[in-house]
């Protein structure tokens, strides 16, 4: 009887799912600012046309897809037909975008792009939550100023690495105090 019970909670709390409902509306940035949802950046993304994250800059965008975030650094492709799910895209640094002169010059950024996703996957790896986040907010330190990485909001590190924002924002307040014995 309670296992029937229970199944029904279970079947309730899938019945309320709204797959449509999109948390990206309002990505507000911790300094309390929010970028707007129709920036300029996005509307490049979705023509269809290839471009490339200039490699002589510290830039890069991270990239808000419907269940998860990419991070596209110094060289790597964006736009065209990869990005056509693109929901949001957050600048990082002075941000530079390049149209590609060849057809080499393209391939090359697509595989700069796949290499900057699977750093991602390599992080993401690691099965505790805490680490992963860790080691996110180590590489982006190492790519850009820590007061560039401080400004970036919770979310975005949360959808690159599959956690809570809740579990950034911990790993974020404690830092090194955190004791790896917890899988935070």
């Amino acid at each position: 009887m309670d296992s029937e019970q229970h199944r029904r909670y279970q079947i309730s709390m899938v019945s309320t799912y709204y797959p449509k409902t999109s948390f990206l509306d309002s990505v507000v940035m911790p300094d309390g600012t929010e970028q707007s949802q129709g920036s300029d950046i996005l509307t490049r993304l979705h023509s269809g046309e290839v471009f490339i994250v200039n490699s002589r800059r510290r830039n890069g965008l991270i990239l808000f897809k419907r269940y998860h975030a990419e991070f596209a650094g110094p060289g790597a492709a964006v736009g065209g037909d990869y990005d056509c799910d693109c929901q949001r895209a957050l600048p990082i640094g002075n941000l530079s975008l390049l149209t590609p002169d060849s057809n080499e010059e393209r391939q090359k950024a697509y595989l700069i792009r796949r290499q900057w996703i699977r750093l991602i996957k390599q992080i993401t790896e690691n099965p505790i939550p805490g680490q992963r986040v860790q080691k996110i907010l180590d590489q982006f330190e190492q790519y850009f100023p820590p007061e560039i990485v401080a400004l970036l909001p919770d979310l975005a590190f949360a959808l690159l690495v599959g956690v809570l924002p809740q579990t950034v924002g911990l790993v974020r307040r404690l830092g090194s105090e955190m004791d790896s014995r917890f899988n935070y």
